[in-house]
């Protein structure tokens, strides 16, 4: 894979790009910046699930009803990454960040405040579409932020922040819940909305504004919305009854359309000149193997072995605090090992290394769990949860510094929106699969087959980030114009 040096920060024949932030020196408060609002806009992707039953019984609507709380915030994440990608990489950084930041609060006070259901889904639509731009900022801002020797552990804060906030989803909720009722559950984000409002408005130089979206913009957000929205959907549905996945067929239209079209072509050829495709491929298998073990384990535990839910809520945290511990030795492992190679010409070398073996890590822990029987105690699910946790840590950083490092110049927006379009359908896609297997192998063994299904998804990844991707020619100044002058 090639490294193009700046991840995009080069200026282009016009001069100095929007949302450029020189890294003469490493603003590290923006990178926790970044870190916080990771964490904070993966938070709320779970943790309305234990309000569902207080919300329903609050608004005075059917538990389905209720169910859109979730879907409404899901489904436009998901479905504008791509489209809100394009749309940043020509827009100024900060003033995109502070007008997601405060839509994104503003969203959740309007859900806290919610009269009727009607009202909770309308915010929680508009607190998604915000979401989407800031889990596409995310990354883009840690990467500007730093030097180019620094960026494993710049990456490494978002890219393990971020997956935390699923994890404690559930349980921050629940906590809230018991306490304070659903409608905390929205407002607890405010304050760390608030806090980076701050921070962003003091720390970040004045870089352009924002950039109106014009109707090739609006056709290609309905058009992949409409398509990944479909997918998200059976993808939610199959997780109750499997035969939803036929569903997913419906979304091939609209994303073929789009991708044959000038809003998929830049995406595609951005991918293609920087190669990535595979590394994509690692970071949807990974976090699908994550988000189907941690389903069926918290299931086995409670259902089959009668453990508490506090106990099974300690049990599974055993993940989250491997992930934490070797999040930031991950990234700086990368950065050593990116100075090392730097003479050679392949900086990317290191970064990619401590991936694979982050990687392997994870597909390990998870292979170690597909036994899981009757017998086995806490204890014993724990430290297993914790080595594919420490391993998924390690992985993080360094493959999304990998990932952002080889982003074309001026597609910086444009390959984060697609990484984390892939993280976003494989956290999807890992239960439904989870429970397909279950179904299909019977109660007796399907906790075993959902395992199994994990741990297959992990060692995928493997390989997808050890085999180094063909060097592709970079893209020439004219393909680059002519990807920038198509319409949006």
């Amino acid at each position: 894979m090639t490294d193009h040096g700046s991840g995009g920060e080069r200026p282009g024949p016009g001069g100095e790009r929007p949302g450029h932030i020189p890294a003469v020196e490493d603003r590290w408060l923006l990178v926790a910046v970044a870190g916080a609002l990771s964490f904070v806009a993966m938070l709320d992707m779970n943790i309305v699930n234990v309000a569902l039953a207080d919300i329903s019984r609050g608004l005075q609507v059917s538990a389905a009803t209720a169910q859109w709380a979730v879907l409404g915030y899901q489904l436009p994440v998901v479905a504008l990454l791509l489209p809100v990608g394009r749309w940043l990489d020509g827009t100024g950084l900060r003033v995109a960040l502070l007008t997601a930041t405060g839509g994104f609060a503003l969203g959740s006070a309007a859900a806290a405040l919610s009269p009727w259901a009607a009202w909770l889904i309308a915010a929680r639509v508009a607190q998604g579409a915000f979401g989407a731009v800031l889990f596409v900022l995310m990354p883009v801002l840690a990467i500007r932020s730093v030097r180019p020797g620094m960026r494993g552990r710049a990456m490494s804060v978002p890219a393990t922040l971020g997956p935390l906030g699923a994890v404690t989803g559930p349980a921050v909720g629940g906590l809230l819940l018991d306490h304070l009722g659903w409608r905390a559950v929205f407002l607890v984000k405010i304050p760390f909305c608030v806090l980076a409002l701050v921070v962003a408005w003091r720390a970040m130089p004045r870089d352009g504004g924002l950039r109106r979206p014009d109707r090739r913009s609006l056709a290609d957000a309905s058009l992949v919305g409409t398509g990944v929205a479909v997918l998200l959907l059976a993808l939610t549905l199959a997780s109750d009854a499997p035969a939803w996945l036929l569903l997913a067929i419906a979304a091939g239209p609209p994303l073929w359309w789009w991708l044959g079209g000038p809003g998929g072509r830049p995406v595609t050829g951005a991918l293609r000149a920087s190669g990535l495709f595979r590394a994509h491929g690692a970071v949807l298998s990974l976090a699908a193997g994550f988000a189907a073990m941690h389903y069926v384990v918290a299931l086995h535990l409670q259902r089959d072995n009668g453990v508490s839910a506090t106990t099974t809520g300690l049990t599974v945290l055993a993940f989250p605090l491997g992930m934490a511990l070797a999040g930031p030795v991950g990234g700086r492992l990368a950065d050593l090992s990116r100075s090392r190679h730097r003479s050679s010409g392949e900086s990317s070398v290191g970064a990619r290394a401590v991936a694979v073996a982050g990687a392997a890590l994870t597909a390990a822990g998870l292979l170690l769990l597909v036994p899981l029987g009757d017998g086995w105690s806490p204890p014993d699910v724990a430290w297993r949860l914790a080595l594919a946790g420490i391993g998924l840590g390690l992985n993080g950083g360094p493959t999304q510094a990998l990932v952002m490092s080889a982003a074309p110049p001026g597609r910086a927006a444009t390959v984060g929106s697609s990484v984390q379009l892939a993280r976003g359908l494989g956290f999807t896609l890992g239960p439904a699969l989870a429970t397909a297997a279950w179904a299909l192998a019977g109660p007796d063994g399907g906790v075993r087959a959902g395992l199994a299904l994990a741990a297959t998804a992990a060692c995928l990844a493997v390989p997808l980030l050890a085999l180094p991707a063909r060097t592709p020619a970079p893209l020439s100044e004219k393909t680059t114009d002519a990807a920038s002058a198509a319409p949006r």
